[in-house]
């Protein structure tokens, strides 16, 4: 029976197992950030909402609210029996504005208007409750600083004779009816009349 001679290895060889050869490297693409809904193309934030300015002054049966925006395009105003929204696009740097108001008392949605102007956007708030005097606009007793009275157009109606309050029912009745790009009605003699009672007026929270 033949022997088997076992032969050590050289002593230039290693008894390791060899290494296969590496792949070439492979380049990986930067990884680009994905860019979310409230972002733009350049991947910064969008600019967030901000309230517009706004005045409002009472009637006895209509409350009356003028968002001061120029030039405003994608205009959109929701009218609730509680709450007012409204959002619209605005000025040559296309900012967003977006108010959302809490409303003293009830109104009337189907009877509410607005009417956008180049100037302006003017909402008339039908009352639930004519007759009822709005001290403020929101529900809460709270300080809005987009909000102020328009103690230009504020009149204590409640202390009015019966044909001055029928000439503001007119004036009311004529803002309800308006719509579209039409032309907001006037009301002649209203600013002289104000003006003549200025001293005796009630003025209203400044909410």
């Amino acid at each position: 029976m033949p022997v088997l001679a076992l032969v050590p290895p050289s002593t230039g060889e290693s008894l390791t197992a060899q290494q296969p050869p590496r792949s070439p490297r492979r380049t990986i693409p930067a990884l680009r950030p994905c860019l979310s809904s409230n972002s733009n193309s350049q991947g910064r934030p969008a600019a967030a909402r901000q309230s517009a300015t706004a005045k409002w002054y009472d009637r006895r049966d209509s409350v009356f609210i003028e968002f001061c925006v120029e030039d405003s395009r994608d205009v959109e105003v929701k009218f609730d029996k509680s709450k007012l929204d409204f959002s619209c696009v605005g000025g040559v740097d296309t900012v967003k504005y977006h108010n959302e108001v809490d409303l003293f008392e009830a109104i009337d949605p189907n009877e509410s208007k607005h009417k956008r102007t180049d100037r302006s956007v003017y909402c008339c708030l039908k009352k639930a409750e004519s007759g009822k005097s709005w001290p403020r606009l929101t529900k809460d007793k709270a300080k809005l600083n987009w909000l102020s009275v328009d103690f230009n157009n504020w009149k204590d109606w409640e202390d009015d004779s019966d044909e001055e309050l029928s000439s503001y029912d007119r004036f009311s009745e004529m803002m309800n009816n308006m719509g579209g790009e039409d032309d907001l009605p006037e009301m002649d003699g209203a600013d002289d009349e104000e003006s003549a009672d200025s001293d005796d007026e009630k003025m209203p929270d400044l909410e």
